[in-house]
């Protein structure tokens, strides 16, 4: 089952004692009060709770786990300091044994496949997600954005809430990345874009709020751009763009692509919301000097930073510009499709538009399960078949996931 959570903060209602059952997209489980399906956070499968009413929904309700009257062998004291009930909303598995907590995430992910995607991935007692690169389940996190209070401390918010819990020793943050961080004033709601980069360095910039047109940008710490490195390959980031927040994930996404595209001398690949350009970094090694790589994404500071990187590669064009559009205007075809879209997926237009070009084979990732399964859903009904599916714990503490597939036609 796939909750649909309130987005204002929750108004602390009647507590119920439930026994909680399957796990939920989104980080919760499903109980049942009165005929009604009660989707539970901060609960494992098979405990027995007291939970308090956050917010109804006629058929259905959501609740929060405040008192755990049967625990589940699989609960651990609580890995993060501030999250929880009453606490910060960053790691709302912290609570889960990080097995347990994989093996939740790869049942939904099964769940959402069926349901949503109409197709079988694996029974859902034998999903697990798997372990990412060897950071374990706490400290791999290098790059953090904090909101800031109308008084001007910075803070981690507390689950669908403006409200911000001014601590910031979150477990997934590595010692030190946040230091001094607490103890400042900074602009009343401004944003904190924090990266430890791949030389060690680490970078502090204030961005926000809003004055007029202009977005005010203050480097506080270090620079604007982090280094990161895939390879011997190194890019320059802006410190407010996109990176994967776990240290191993753009190296190990970027090998998975390497291997599994399939690509040799010659051969066109196009890799799409392709961001600072990554996976063409790999998939232009592989096609040479010969073959040609188009990478879009619609953000200039990613397009600038790809431009940069991938310089000494005069076979890669870096496309600025939505995926949409880019497909719609293309007239050549593509042996390989990278996509690794937003939360929300690609969708139909995006995938019937790479059915129509003929992309023989896909590599779709998807960091959100319901997006995903839908999406794999798509392909199928355009004539695609699932050659592999594989699923990271990219996200250690929290409910989320990184999902890959293989898909040919």
């Amino acid at each position: 089952m796939t909750p649909d959570p309130a987005t204002a903060a929750p108004q602390p209602g009647p507590e119920l004692t439930l026994t909680v059952a399957a796990p939920a997209n989104g980080g919760s489980c499903v109980a049942r009060h009165d005929g009604r399906v009660v989707f539970v956070r901060y609960a494992l499968p098979g405990e027995t709770v007291r939970a308090r009413l956050v917010a109804e929904r006629g058929s259905y309700a959501h609740a929060e786990a405040v008192r755990i009257l049967e625990p589940s062998p699989d609960r651990v004291p609580s890995l993060c300091p501030i999250a929880g009930v009453d606490g910060a909303g960053c790691c709302d598995l912290a609570f889960a044994e990080p097995a347990a907590a994989r093996r939740i995430k790869g049942a939904v992910v099964a769940n959402q496949l069926a349901r949503l995607g109409g197709y079988h991935w694996c029974d859902e007692d034998e999903a697990t997600a798997e372990e990412l690169g060897e950071a374990g389940a706490t400290g791999w996190r290098t790059r953090v954005r904090l909101d800031t209070s109308a008084d001007g401390v910075a803070g981690f918010h507390r689950y669908h809430s403006a409200e911000l819990v001014p601590r910031l020793d979150c477990a997934q943050v590595p010692a030190g990345l946040l230091a001094g961080l607490a103890g400042r004033r900074w602009r009343p709601g401004a944003q904190l874009h924090v990266v430890l980069d791949d030389d060690g360095h680490r970078h502090v910039v204030q961005s926000g709020p809003r004055a007029g047109r202009r977005v005010p940008t203050d480097v506080v710490e270090g620079d604007y751009e982090a280094v990161q490195r895939v390879g011997e390959r190194m890019w320059r980031v802006p410190v407010t763009a996109f990176w994967q927040a776990h240290r191993d994930a753009a190296r190990s996404y970027s090998a998975f692509v390497a291997d599994r595209a399939q690509l040799s001398e010659g051969m066109t690949a196009w890799d799409l919301y392709g961001g600072a350009g990554v996976f063409a970094a790999v998939m232009a090694q592989a096609v040479g000097e010969t073959g040609r790589v188009v990478t879009v994404d619609t953000s200039r500071a990613a397009g600038r930073a790809a431009r940069a990187a991938l310089a000494d590669l005069g076979w890669v064009s870096v496309v600025t510009d939505s995926v949409r559009r880019a497909l719609t205007a293309r007239r050549d075809r593509a042996d390989v499709a990278v996509l690794d879209p937003p939360r929300t997926g690609a969708g139909r237009e995006v995938i019937e538009l790479l059915a129509a070009a003929g992309v023989p084979r896909v590599i779709h990732i998807g960091c959100e399960a319901a997006a995903f399964a839908r999406d794999i859903g798509l392909y199928r009904r355009h004539g695609y078949t699932v050659e592999e599916i594989r699923v990271f714990d990219s996200f250690p503490l929290t409910h989320h996931v990184e999902c890959v597939a293989v898909l040919v036609r």
